[in-house]
Order: C-alpha cells, then structure tokens, then sequence
C-alpha cells in the first residue's frame, strides 16, 4: 500500500471522525466573520470560503504530524476534581510543575490559541495576508475544540464508563442533524484584555458541562429501546451504523440547547480573538490586502447570508 493511498485512507476517516465534525468547524469559523467590525468585515469576507474550508487543517495535521492531537484538547479532570485551582495558567509554572511531557500528554490547548494569537497580531503587523488567513483559520478551530465538553476529559469518548462513541455523538451527530433550527447569532465580536485568560475561561466553562454530557447520556441508554438506539446512515456514498436520529433526538432534547449554546459561544469567541488580535496590531488597514475583490453578486450573496444569520431564522448552509 503506497504513501499516497494511505493518506487518502487516513483523511477519508477524519472526515467521519473529526474532532466537532467538518460541519460544525466550517460553520464557526464562517459565522465568526459576520461578527467583526466595518474595518475587518471587507478583508474577512472576500475570504470567507477560504476560512471556511480550512477550518479543519489542524484536524488533517493530526495524522501526518505526530505533535499536534495534544493541541486539541486538555484533559483537565486527570489535574484533580478542581483542576483548574490546581493547573497553572502560565506555560513555565505548569512546566515546572508537571512537566512539558505530562503538559503533552494530557493536553495544551488554552496555551495553543495563546500562541496561535499572538502570531496572528504578528501577522497583522507584517500586513503578511497568508499568514493572517492561515493563522486565523487555525485559531479558530482551537476555539471551537476548547467549547467541546468531551475535550476536557479523559473520558473523552466515554469509554471509561461504556459509553464508547459519545464524543461523535455529542459533536459531530447532533449538530449535522439539528442546527439548522439553531439561533446561532452571537452578536458583535469583543475585545479580549487577556488571550491566555480567556482561553482558560472557555475551557472552565466547557469543564463544567462534562457531568452532564456523560450522565444524561447514560440515563438515556439505561431508558431506550436497544434495537432503536443505531440505524444504518449515509455518509458520502456510505452506508455507515450511527446513532439513529430518534435516540439523537431524545438525548438533544435532555441536553436542552448544551451544544447550541456552546456553537454559538464558539462563533463569539473566534471572532472576538480575530478582532483582539487585529487591535493589538494596531488596527492596519486591511482593505489594502484584499487580492481580489469581491464581485457585486457575491456581496449580495454575503448580505443576504449575514441579514439571514442575524435574523436568527435561518442559516445559509455553503457546500465545501
């Protein structure tokens, strides 16, 4: 079997097996960009389409670059029950209390969207377009991991209590089947005194939600028909055994609105450190790096989506 065909093989699972799935990654870090200000919107717009399909590099990288699965997540419960009394915030005091290994091995990614910020002021301040897209790509989809529940565990799939699957279940199912009815509209992107701070508060709130994602999915399979629990769905040009939309729904509906909350937080958060980040640089003009403008159907397009996204009535759903 060649290099090639593996990697093909390898990138085929990660799109079943992604960390929030493909579609709720595209879907934040698009939705973040209707959340900056008149000064970011032009630049950030003419760029949509490239932010949003590479909203999932990082989950790509994970299976050529052996260093980057910590950066997804932070195990934070294996620091005690109250881990965050515990867990250092500055990278050289956890290091020297635990360990760069141990850092490594139960996960880094408040530090990451730290770091992945401040290259993105330093990118804004060398007016380096690529460099800002990339970068802002990439640190969005950081964010969206750290508003995951089940990536500050290390009961991250429930398989330390038989609940093997819930992380798929939990991130990649219940958004594909129910957040066309979600109000997702986050309202205006806002500064951010402190990234490695706030990148912390996310994973605290994010902590505080474990419980409930294991319990009450536990409490739902204890209750439920176990001949209705998996059908058979189509994934591409699959047919592949999921979770049946009926026990999705069920389990949705005890969660009451957990993974909407956390989308649209992710959405506010992702613009707030683009937007931090392009003041800390000291707000250069942008419209001067747009390569290609848009055209005039395209800022059609993109006002009706944005007036569609504030509405919170309906979302324009992009093919990528």
């Amino acid at each position: 079997m060649n290099r090639f065909f593996i990697t093909f093989i390898c990138i085929a699972l990660l799109l079943v097996c992604s960390s929030w799935g493909f579609f709720a990654h595209h879907r934040i870090n698009r939705l973040a960009v209707f959340t900056l200000p008149k000064g970011m919107t032009g630049f950030y717009q003419s760029n949509i389409d490239y932010l949003t399909e590479h909203a999932v590099d990082p989950d790509k990288r994970r299976y050529v670059d052996s260093l980057e699965a910590p950066r997804h997540f932070l195990d934070a419960d294996h620091y005690g029950k109250q881990p965050f009394t515990r867990l250092p915030q500055n990278w050289y005091d956890a290091v020297k209390k635990y360990s760069v290994d141990t850092l490594d091995k139960y996960g880094t990614v408040p530090w990451v969207i730290q770091y992945h910020y401040y290259w993105l002021v330093k990118a804004f301040k060398a007016h380096d377009t690529s460099a800002i897209l990339k970068t802002s790509a990439n640190i969005g989809h950081y964010i969206a991991d750290a508003h995951v529940p089940l990536h500050l565990t290390v009961n991250y799939d429930g398989q330390l209590t038989n609940q093997t699957g819930l992380h798929a279940l939990w991130e990649s199912r219940l958004p594909e089947l129910f957040s066309d009815k979600y109000n997702l509209y986050a309202g205006p992107a806002k500064y951010i005194d402190n990234p490695l701070t706030e990148a912390f508060k996310i994973c605290r709130e994010s902590f505080r939600c474990t419980d409930s994602v294991l319990i009450l999915e536990r409490k739902l399979n204890a209750a439920f028909p176990p001949d209705k629990k998996y059908e058979m769905t189509m994934r591409g040009k699959r047919k592949v055994k999921d979770y049946s939309e009926a026990y999705s729904a069920a389990y949705h509906k005890m969660l009451n609105g957990m993974v909407r909350r956390r989308i649209q937080a992710a959405i506010l958060s992702t613009g707030s450190f683009w937007y931090s980040a392009w003041v800390d640089a000291g707000q250069p003009d942008l419209n001067k790096l747009i390569d290609k403008p848009l055209t005039t159907e395209q800022k059609q397009q993109l006002m009706q989506e944005m007036a569609l996204y504030k509405s919170g009535k309906l979302l324009v759903l992009t093919n990528h």
